[in-house]
């Protein structure tokens, strides 16, 4: 699966590309004052939901197709363009009728096969730049396969969001960022386009800055980011949403990293680093033969694999000692239940 950098007519590839407006369009009124505001601070994509998709029902689920009338009159009266979600082929289509500029196709749809299947076919034979949220949980095959379905119906023009994953857990986050998922897919497509929505990853205004560095940090291409001309009133997702002064700030303000020099410096540091990976791998072969070894040992005593006690002490040791020589002790811990399962995985194999 080859895919190309996302190209947007009128808009520069330079970093980073903004996409900013409310999480709804509320009334013409407030979709105007919004776009008013944040065209005079530069930005030029201008996004509103117009169909809003609501975990339960009574909430406010969007005007509705009426909404596209006013993305069309913020384009006329700002020359932005204009971009919204769509969730179904009647989208697409009322969309496409309404000129649309830039559709984005949310995390719940992304993850039914079926759903992205329909939208694809709805825009077979159109010319529009499309982005694809992560799926709500960290499935990047299921993220794959979304990119796949439009690519197989000759829809070229795409990119992705990363909006978070949701999860159970307390976290400070709204959906946890788990930045290593969209940095696999740079890896797996190195020209993608990934745009971070800090918006639904933070779920909270006072995270958003920090979030749209730490993208731009990571070498993303642009942001999406919620702006509402009143937030405290807004009649979605208020807490995430930014004045358009306070997201100028905070644009504004972003550091961008140079992402092409190299020196000779780093190129030696990098090689360091190579060679202690190398060095991490033997010592990584060298456990899974001793844990060969304590499987043999388990089958000829007749011995369960998983000794559940031995399991905890080999947790709690390992974070404390990490923690002594400057690791976190949530990385070893994590490290610690890899390796652990792939001893696990190596000793079921035995035991057959």
């Amino acid at each position: 699966m080859e895919i190309r950098p996302l190209k947007i007519s009128g808009i520069s590839s330079h970093r980073p590309i903004i996409i900013a407006g409310p999480c709804s369009a509320e009334s013409r009124e407030q979709v105007l004052e919004t776009a008013t505001a944040l065209s005079a601070s530069g930005v030029k994509i201008f996004r509103a939901g117009i169909w809003k998709p609501r975990t339960k029902p009574g909430g406010f689920e969007g005007v509705g197709t009426a909404g596209l009338e006013w993305l069309k009159e913020v384009k006329e009266k700002t020359g932005m363009l204009v971009a919204t979600e769509v969730a179904t082929p009647l989208h697409v289509t009322e969309c496409l009728k309404a000129g649309i500029d830039l559709l984005w196709i949310g995390a719940r749809t992304v993850a039914n096969p079926f759903a992205m299947q329909e939208i694809a076919e709805a825009l077979a034979g159109h010319d529009i730049p499309v982005l694809v949220k992560n799926p709500v949980n960290p499935d990047i095959e299921l993220w794959c396969g979304g990119l796949q379905r439009l690519l197989n119906v000759g829809i070229t023009n795409i990119g992705v969001i990363h909006r978070g994953f949701s999860s159970s857990d307390k976290s400070l986050y709204r959906n946890a960022p788990l930045w290593s998922i969209p940095i696999e897919m740079k890896r797996r497509f190195p020209e993608l386009t990934i745009i971070c929505d800090p918006s639904h990853i933070g779920g909270k205004r006072d995270l958003v800055a920090p979030l749209c560095q730490q993208a731009m940090d990571l070498n993303y291409d642009g942001l999406m980011v919620e702006s509402h001309c009143n937030p405290d009133c807004a009649l979605s997702d208020s807490c995430q949403q930014l004045t358009p002064d306070v997201l100028t700030s905070i644009l504004n303000g972003l550091v961008l990293r140079n992402n092409t020099l190299t020196t000779e410096n780093i190129e030696v540091l990098r090689r360091q680093i190579d060679i202690l990976d190398e060095e991490l791998l033997s010592i990584l072969s060298k456990r899974m033969r001793v844990s060969e070894e304590i499987g043999l040992y388990k089958k000829e005593h007749n011995m369960p694999i998983l000794q559940s006690e031995r399991y905890g002490q080999i947790l709690e040791n390992r974070a404390a000692e990490g923690a002594i020589l400057g690791l976190s002790p949530g990385f070893v811990e994590e490290v610690m239940k890899a390796v652990h399962s792939e001893s696990v995985k190596v000793q079921m194999e035995i035991m057959k």
